[in-house]
């Protein structure tokens, strides 16, 4: 085993293409995301291949580049930009004298340095147990051969699977945690549609600006930095626009090109919040020269989840580095279907709530309603939203409002409220009408 220091280890990138040159913008995104976990990138060892090779990946003669370049810039880790087997990763670090980190265990270890919630936390452990159960090989050197000699004689090979027992009794322990937190996060769904409340999720390639974004439109306190991987733990607030019912927006963790199976099956909350929104907002790095692949990577980890049938909304971020100006752009039956917009700058913030607004607000309407005395917390409500334009106390001891407010959503206040509604909802200008709630919830089931 290898001593890791806490941060800025010095690391040998290695990108090899198969049947084809490395990719250069793939490169950058691997050095990326060796920065994003603390290392420092000192020299990058580029190849091709036309099959990876069963021993080292890279081929012998690679290998042996890889070693050299390692000691001539005093690396301490060698980053490999694909997914090794446990054989090759050991036999890599048999060969270079250094720790090998693959792709999936350099993310891996990005989602360790970043989680923050207890959930979180606890996913990123599991997945990096899954991870690791593939790789328990010479972890207990000094107990792996029998001595002679009183009080030398160790386990031997007993105890790989003394580790492999420990490893797989916690993953079923947090499984077991998760799986509890996955049903208490259901009940809590469940509560939320006894009241009905749309749900839109950010999603989109890592780094395109989601944070930035979710912090324009919702004011929330969002870490926001541009790094790949700032966001991992699922943010929800409430989103309130004018003549449109209350709904939740959520911030997700961003999506990249291959990312490892363990995540994927680990990152449940978060990917959750993404398939039962009723809205996506894809946002794009419009400024990414393969923006077009981007957003082709993030519709197929889109469909892996089970998320392809909701309805999608393209934000195009960044426009500020285009020099380009704020659009809604529609589709051919006049629905909006994209914007583009700078949320850094704020530019074009508006043209998504008018967006959003579209896609789940009502026409707003004048009503007149009529509440009795012991509903003072459905007008306080509605005196909070800044929908009542005039109250009126009634000869009967009732309350008559006057509210903007479509339908939709005045059903939706009265239903949280446990108000029965009545009769059919009228306008009130020119000629008033009356939205009658004569009974509260309590009243009408006694």
């Amino acid at each position: 085993m290898f001593d890791r220091p806490e941060r800025g280890e010095r690391a040998i990138l290695v990108r090899i293409g198969l049947g084809q040159p490395p990719d250069a913008d793939e490169l950058a995104e691997f050095d990326a995301l060796a920065r994003s976990a603390g290392a420092i990138p000192v020299s990058t060892v580029t190849g091709s291949r036309r099959i990876p090779e069963p021993r080292y990946f890279v081929g012998s003669g690679k290998a042996e580049e890889i070693r050299e370049r390692a000691e001539a810039e005093k690396a301490e880790i060698v980053l490999v930009d694909h997914e090794l087997s446990p054989s090759q990763e050991r036999n890599l670090e048999r060969l270079t004298g250094r720790r090998v980190l693959d792709r999936a265990g350099l993310i891996l270890d990005i989602f360790a340095r970043r989680a923050r919630s207890a959930e979180g936390k606890l996913e990123v452990e599991l997945a990096q147990l899954r991870h690791l159960s593939t790789r328990l090989v010479r972890g207990w050197t000094h107990l792996e051969r029998q001595k002679g000699g009183i009080g030398l004689r160790g386990p031997g090979e007993t105890q790989l699977e003394t580790d492999r027992r420990l490893i797989g009794k916690r993953i079923r322990t947090l499984a077991a945690r998760l799986e509890k937190l996955a049903r208490r996060r259901d009940t809590g769904r469940q509560e939320r549609k006894r009241v009905p409340v749309p749900g839109v999720a950010l999603i989109g390639y890592t780094n395109a600006g989601k944070s930035t974004l979710f912090r324009a439109l919702t004011g929330a306190d969002a870490y926001v930095a541009d790094q790949l991987f700032a966001t991992l733990d699922p943010t929800v607030r409430r989103l309130r626009l004018p003549h449109t019912p209350d709904f939740v927006v959520a911030d997700t963790v961003g999506f990249v090109r291959d990312l490892p199976h363990e995540l994927v099956a680990a990152f449940r909350s978060t990917l959750m919040e993404a398939r039962e929104a009723d809205l996506l907002i894809h946002v794009v790095d419009a400024a990414d020269p393969e923006r077009d692949q981007r957003i082709a990577q993030v519709d197929e980890l889109v469909a892996s989840i089970g998320a392809e049938a909701i309805p999608q909304l393209r934000v195009f971020n960044k426009i500020d580095r285009m020099g380009r100006v704020p659009e809604l752009v529609r589709d051919a039956a006049g629905r909006p279907s994209a914007v583009w917009l700078s949320a850094a700058s704020g530019a074009g913030v508006g043209l998504l709530q008018d967006a959003l607004q579209e896609i789940f607000g009502q026409a707003a309407m004048w009503l007149a309603v009529v509440l009795p005395p012991s509903q003072g917390r459905l007008r306080a409500r509605l005196y909070e939203l800044r929908l009542v334009h005039a109250e009126e106390a009634m000869e009967d001891g009732n309350t008559r409002l006057v509210v903007e407010s479509s339908p939709q959503e005045l059903v939706l206040l009265c239903h949280a409220a446990g108000v029965e509604f009545g009769t059919a909802v009228s306008p009130c200008l020119p000629a008033p009408g009356f939205v009658e709630f004569g009974r509260d919830a309590a009243s009408s089931a006694a």
